[in-house]
């Protein structure tokens, strides 16, 4: 446990109405919502969700660094008036705007109308779009700020960093240079309420850690790296999040493990001189399972590629994610059934949305009976996932022939010369390959 803070483990929970000390003059003034289940829609969380905010105080007055959610408002300006006035705010920074961060900024700055807001370079587009002020209120002041910049408090100095997309555009971390404090916003955090706080104290949060980095931070591993780079060499005592735990205890581990899976060994090539195409299909009769294979043997005609076919129904999901996201291009087969493409197919693309699949290529074929909506579908998803789809999809009507299972060939080839660069980025036709 870091020295700096209390041994004593009763004046460490969280009460209603008091600010809880976690560095010398930095006070947490967040709220816990304990019963929250679903975070986001896409998330779930087993034990709730905290919202913290932090007051830091130096000789030259007071900064908030993020509020709460605004039903959680109360919560937070009570903390808040525990320890300060309202006219000793000199400066608010809001690492991040998402609401769950920014509810209760509206009513803090008109408590405080003589601080000033600092926000990333990346931010003032959405401060304007989730902060509209009445019309009689006075318009929000703030001041752009990006990495190397700084503020001071007399004897506190408040550095920030700019680290976008974790997991927002507008995200950035502060760090709080005499006390090695890093507010990091949601970086290094997770929705685990504990009224204990400190990671030496409260429960085992290390699956709720990994749960929030696969779902939030995963798409966006190279922004991660980049913002390790700025965070790793800076002396640390402690990690403040705004979400979860406050990471005093070995804080270092934290970012060892962001580094750990934004390294994962999946993600790296399985060799350096093949591009890797993926293939999965669902097949009802038996048809777009042919197609399948003929479009991969289509495919391995071209050197350099490497190919791997996977049937859907035996297989779980979950491992395919870490193999496409390293993959170069995904191909999905699916029959056309009550004019859709098939439930697995869906889930499938649905799991890619915490993977960066932005430039891969993508493409997509399928037997069908009637309609055969299935393929357009699937490279509207494609497309919605920033896939570049480079060959038109390919459908045949119930069993392939030998004609068309040569279509199937060629449908192949053309993407695999759309991965090697042969088709000099232009989307192919099938009538083209005739």
């Amino acid at each position: 446990m870091n020295a700096a803070v209390a041994a004593d483990s009763t004046s460490e929970l969280v009460r209603p109405g008091e600010a809880l000390e976690v560095a010398p003059g930095v006070h947490w003034i967040g709220a816990l919502d304990p019963t929250l289940r679903t975070f986001d829609i896409i998330l779930r969380t087993a034990n709730g969700t905290t919202y913290n905010a932090y007051l830091v105080r130096g000789t030259e007055g007071v900064a908030v660094i993020d509020t709460v959610k605004a039903g959680f408002a109360d919560d937070f300006f009570a903390r808040l008036e525990s320890v300060a006035r309202y006219d000793e705010i000199r400066v608010i920074v809001l690492n991040h705007l998402e609401p769950d961060h920014s509810g209760a900024l509206p009513e803090l700055m008109r408590r405080a109308p003589q601080a000033r807001l600092y926000i990333s370079t990346r931010a003032t587009s959405m401060l304007k779009a989730l902060l509209k002020p009445n019309e009689d209120e006075r318009p929000f002041e703030y001041q752009t700020v990006g990495t190397g910049d700084a503020v001071s408090l007399g004897d506190r100095t408040l550095r920030f960093l700019h680290t976008p997309f974790l997991h927002w555009p507008d995200t950035q971390c502060t760090y709080l240079v005499e006390e090695g404090v890093l507010f990091s916003g949601d970086v290094f955090g997770c929705h685990h309420c504990d009224s204990r706080l400190f990671n030496d104290r409260c429960g085992d949060f290390r699956f709720a850690f990994d749960y929030y980095y696969a779902h939030i931070m995963r798409p966006f591993k190279t922004h991660v790296m980049k913002a390790l780079s700025l965070i790793e060499p800076l002396p640390l005592k402690l990690v403040a999040p705004t979400h979860g735990p406050i990471l005093r205890d070995r804080p270092r581990r934290y970012l060892t493990r962001y580094r750990e899976l934004s390294s994962a060994s999946f993600t790296e090539r399985l060799d350096d001189t093949h591009k890797t195409l993926l293939i999965f299909y669902m097949s009802s009769y038996g048809n777009t399972a042919r197609m399948a294979e003929a479009i991969r043997d289509g495919a391995e005609e071209t050197a350099g590629v490497r190919v791997s076919l996977y049937d859907l129904e035996g297989g779980e999901l979950a491992p395919f994610v870490d193999l496409i996201e390293s993959a170069d291009a995904l191909a999905l087969g699916s029959p056309t059934i009550n004019g859709d493409a098939v439930k697995p197919i869906w889930d499938l693309l649905s799991s890619l949305a915490v993977i960066d699949l932005k430039g891969k290529l993508g493409a997509a074929f399928g037997s069908y009976g009637w309609t055969g909506e299935a393929v357009r579908m699937i490279e509207d998803r494609m497309r919605g996932l920033k896939m570049r789809v480079p060959v038109a999809g390919l459908r045949i009507k119930l069993i392939p022939t030998e004609a068309e299972l040569d279509d199937c060939r060629a449908f192949g080839r053309a993407l695999a010369a759309a991965m090697t660069g042969a088709d000099a980025g232009q989307t192919t036709e099938l009538a083209d390959l005739a």
